[in-house]
């Protein structure tokens, strides 16, 4: 253990106290190994200058460059001096600045051709980029050898360094704790590390800090990465392990109970995908040790059509794009229902479906489509698999689509002639009173009045032809509304071009047998599906237990919830499933959309339930005490199976009859804690399913999720219709904040609505916290322009709200909608919203996810750069969900050259969730991205990149893995038990535990 406590020295009996204590505060480095794990950021070469043209603002730099010009200053009528030294290397210039008593060095060391390292915070003065007061270094001067000798070394060692220790004193430190290198332990297993041509520890970190060569940085990075990698797999590897090896009840599948119910009720069979992810769940269920499932893609996969596809609605055709959650539609049998989540897709490859009557209709490969055929019936098929099978044996078209139940439409309108009589007036060569063709009053209307118009156009201007009736020469406007009319009731109808129009036939059931030789009575045929090309598509979900909907006049089908069927297996084995979310109004959209999937099933023991049905509640911080006390009550007796709700969930007072199923959605918005908290609700440890629809890179599922399986449904929401993003620099160019304002109001104008989205409520309490807040984090002084924005608190939805309506959204329909209303009211503003009553919404994060109203096409940003890129391409994802394109403005205070800057230039410039999550990631680091902050303990990656290096961290899962399954308590690595125990301290090990 001597070796161990070589490393464990704490610096301050080695360096002294004054720089043990800077690096302790400012570094996080506190023994000999923090030291020896401080790694050089970069290293410069001898006689290299570094390019002052690519200094980055507001960081903390150490340059190599040689003084061209120094002179003093006076101000204040002469009685303050400061001395500006000017710095060049060739590609740039960079000016020092030096005050009062604190010039007299400098001034007699930087004389002009002299070379030295500088080290300091670049800010901006006069448009200028400047280091105050920076610590220096001379590299020229005999008297000063140990700095020459520095330099004169092939590769000079650049660290992470701060404003109170530069670079360079970094390295004197790190001199003299280098000889303890030769102590450290090798976490490697010897078989690993030269099966895989690594060099032995106590060289790699001798290489990395004091290179002969680049060749001894590559060995150094590549050994060093490695050991990080294997430890943290090595530790999610036991934890996979010990969790194989706790008590769970099995979850097995009923037959007859709720789930087959369920089942039954869908029209259509699950997609590929979900059948298979749907299975790899139930094998876990069905085991005697907790499930540990991370599931990506659940909302929105696969399924879509594009915008300007129709989807009919009670008052008629209206175009995909334009519905919104809570829209009615129509759906096959004639009922209505409502949407409950609008999930677009991005652009994707559209195929058109030519039917036997020459009507089409459009969508993506995986859309569902509701087909019978003479050998199989009625089945449902994937557009893919249509075109893949589309003739029989004898060549004829295979599969036929039967027709919508006919339905009353009413658009509003007046109708003032009689239906029938406007008929013979269009059949007869008449305009009617709106032109030739049928006024949308009378084509949304009620069924009789239809059959009446469509009999006077018939009996005017028909004439028999076989089983249907032949109109000549119609206009094309009528012609196509002849053809709506017949289809609207159930019939078909078949136009052909001819000199001066169209030859129309018609056939409805009132009339007579169609008599489709390719399908049966008033089916249509499906004769060709074409490849369209790319569009932009979406998918809804409709709250019926059918889950389809009518569009351009045939049905459609779409997917359920994976989820849900995972709850309601566990539901049957006679377990509860609880489902945490993130916000109020997400739990809400959950509670709403899984009852009206559900039906009767979601009233067990109601009157009026189904039988297998159980009880959905919901739980939320908000409710009233009288729906909170019937909650609890259903949740401790078991009669609620299943519960949805918020952080509340996680109360003391919460408790279950028998937790079987912990579904997390939307995971990064947890912490472990709450994770934890809720799991451990059960009699035993309980099953987990964690959900996002966020996209991870393979190799952060690898880490942050690698003590969990897999499952990812096909395509994931990747992109959204499109988005124009902007950064607006308020404080720069004020000009571009007043044209972000008027944008608003121009869409407005346009029939669109906004969202202004500010980092806080604004109310005495929340404005008191973030003061405090402020009070105790922040410096003293502000240091720099970032400093100076940082100081003030973030901008609030109350006074934001207030400016607005009284300056540049004046006349506009303004509200505000933020986390503290009551529920009450939220849901009113929220309806309100959804309905065109308002115009602009200004809202905390609360409408992140779970809100879909694709008439929204502007969002505003305030103080963007206090946000994360994850939750700025979540916000922005609200707009261009409809028809219209839509645009993001991220306005911020922060410099140009800031890095917050150039954090929201990135947003700005891609729509690609993948390649934000890399940015994100690159941004936090891999520390704030594995939980070290919610732990508590510092990041062990301190050389391994969770994006750059895939190939080792993927390496190193598999190594971990095998030597873990083969010895569990790494009894025969004692090396790598201590370094585990240095790495990951006991903090991180609960981490770990309660992942």
């Amino acid at each position: 253990m001597e070796r161990v406590a070589a490393l464990d020295e704490p610096l301050k009996k080695i360096l002294g106290g004054t720089t043990a204590k800077v690096l302790a505060e400012h570094l996080g480095l506190e023994t000999v190994g923090d030291l020896l794990h401080h790694y050089p950021r970069r290293y410069a070469e001898r006689g290299e200058l570094t390019r002052l043209s690519d200094l980055p603002l507001d960081e903390h730099v150490t340059v190599v460059a040689r003084v061209a010009d120094a002179r003093v200053l006076t101000f204040n009528h002469g009685r303050g001096q400061r001395l500006e030294v000017t710095l060049t290397d060739g590609s740039g210039r960079l000016q020092l600045v030096f005050f009062g008593k604190g010039i007299h060095k400098p001034h007699k060391d930087l004389l002009p051709g002299r070379r030295a390292m500088f080290a300091g915070k670049v800010s901006v003065f006069n448009r200028k980029l400047q280091l105050a007061h920076p610590e220096y270094e001379l590299l020229d001067r005999d008297a000063d050898t140990e700095a020459v000798d520095a330099f004169a070394h092939q590769l000079m060692p650049i660290y992470p360094a701060c404003q109170q220790m530069a670079s360079w004193k970094i390295a004197k430190a790190v001199d003299a704790v280098l000889p303890s290198a030769q102590d450290a332990v090798d976490p490697l297993p010897p078989g690993l590390r030269e099966g895989r041509g690594l060099v032995p520890l106590t060289e790699a970190l001798l290489k990395v800090h004091r290179p002969g060569s680049k060749a001894d940085v590559a060995d150094a990075r590549a050994r060093l990465k490695w050991d990080e990698a294997f430890v943290l797999q090595v530790a999610l590897a036991r934890r996979r392990f010990t969790d194989a090896q706790l008590p769970a009840v099995p979850r097995q599948l009923t037959p007859g109970g709720i789930l087959d119910a369920f089942d039954a009720r869908l029209p259509f069979t699950l997609t590929e995908g979900q059948t298979k992810v749907s299975r790899e769940i139930f094998d876990d269920l069905a085991t005697e040790h907790p499930m540990h499932r991370l599931l990506q893609g659940e909302v929105g996969s696969g399924k879509a059509q594009p915008l300007d596809a129709l989807v009919l609605t009670p008052r008629g055709f209206r175009p995909l794009g334009r519905l919104a959650v809570g829209s009615e539609v129509v759906v096959p049998s004639g009922a209505t229902a409502l949407v409950d989540g609008v999930f677009p897709q991005g652009e994707r490859e559209v195929w058109r479906l030519v039917l036997s009557d020459g009507s089409t209709v459009e969508c993506d490969d995986e859309h569902l489509w509701i087909v019978s055929s003479r050998a199989t019936g009625e089945q449902v098929l994937t557009t893919r698999e249509l075109r893949t099978a589309l003739l029989d044996d004898d060549g004829r078209p295979r599969w036929s689509i039967a027709p919508a139940t006919p339905v009353d439409l009413d658009d509003g309108g007046q109708r003032p002639l009689d239906p029938y009589t406007l008929g013979r007036t269009l059949g007869a060569g008449g305009h009617g009173p709106a032109g030739p063709s049928v006024p949308a009053a009378y084509r949304n209307a009620p069924v009789k009045d239809r059959r009446a118009l469509l009999a006077g156009l018939l009996a005017a201007a028909g004439e028999p032809a076989g089983t249907g009736t032949l109109l000549r020469a119609v206009p094309e406007p009528l012609a196509a509304d002849l053809a709506w009319l017949a289809r609207s009731l159930g019939g078909t109808a078949h136009a052909t071009a001819v000199d001066g129009g169209h030859d129309v036939t018609v056939a409805t059931p009132e009339g007579g047998s169609a008599g489709d030789a390719d399908g049966g009575a008033f089916h249509r045929t499906v004769r060709a599906v074409e490849h369209v090309g790319r569009k932009p598509v979406q998918c809804i979900s409709v709250a019926h237990p059918s889950h389809a909907y009518v569009t351009d006049h045939f049905t459609v089908t779409h997917n359920t919830m994976v989820a849900l069927r995972a709850m309601l297996g566990v539901v049957d084995s006679g377990g509860q499933a609880a489902m945490l979310a993130p916000t109020e109004v997400l739990a809400q959209q959950h509670h709403r959309s899984v009852t009206e999937m559900m039906g009767d099933l979601a009233e067990g023991g109601l009157l009026g339930g189904a039988e297998q049905g159980t009880k959905v509640v919901l739980l939320t911080g908000s409710m009233g005490a009288a729906a909170r006390r019937q909650a609890l009550l259903d949740l401790v007796t078991g009669e609620a199976g299943i519960v949805i709700g918020t952080h509340a969930l996680i109360e003391d007072v919460v408790q279950f009859h028998d937790l079987g199923l912990v579904v997390v959605d939307e995971q990064h918005r947890f912490g472990v804690e709450q994770r934890d908290a809720l799991r451990a609700k059960g009699k035993q440890p309980p099953h987990l399913l964690v959900m996002t629809a966020t996209p991870i890179p393979r190799t952060v599922a690898m880490t942050v999720f690698g003590d969990l399986e897999t499952s990812v449904l096909d395509q994931l929401p990747a992109g959204r219709s499109p988005i124009a993003s902007h950064v607006v620099p308020a404080k720069d160019k004020p000009h571009f904040l007043t044209r972000a304002w008027e944008r608003v109001r121009e869409e407005v104008a346009a029939g669109h609505q906004a969202y202004v989205v500010c980092p806080r409520i604004g109310d005495d309490e929340d404005a008191a916290a973030a003061k405090g807040k402020k009070a105790k984090d922040a410096p003293a002084e502000p240091s720099s322009p970032e400093d100076l924005a940082e100081k003030r608190p973030p901008l609030a939805v109350l006074d934001i709200a207030e400016q607005l309506r009284k300056g540049p959204l004046a006349g506009l329909r303004v509200a505000v909608l933020h986390g503290r209303m009551a529920p009450d009211d939220k849901d009113d503003v929220m309806r309100r919203f959804a309905a065109g009553e308002l115009d602009v919404l200004v809202a905390t994060t609360v409408i992140e996810v779970g809100v879909n109203v694709p008439n929204a096409t502007a969002m505003v940003i305030m103080d963007a750069d206090r946000f994360g890129v994850s939750q700025l391409h979540q916000l922005r994802g609200r707009v261009g969900r409809g028809s219209a394109p839509g645009l993001c403005l991220l306005v911020s205070e922060m410099p140009e050259a800031s890095p917050a800057r150039a954090r929201l230039a990135a947003v700005a410039a891609t729509l690609d969730g993948f390649e934000l999550s890399r940015i994100d990631l690159e941004q936090r680091r891999e520390g704030d991205v594995l939980g070290q902050a919610q732990s508590g303990a510092r990041s062990s990656l301190r050389m391994l990149a969770v994006i750059e290096d895939e190939e080792v961290i993927a390496a190193a899962r598999e190594e971990a893995t095998a030597l873990v399954a083969a010895d569990p308590e790494l009894t025969g690595c004692p090396e790598l038990r201590t370094a585990l125990s240095a790495l990951l301290d006991d903090e991180r090990e609960q981490y770990l535990d309660k992942g």
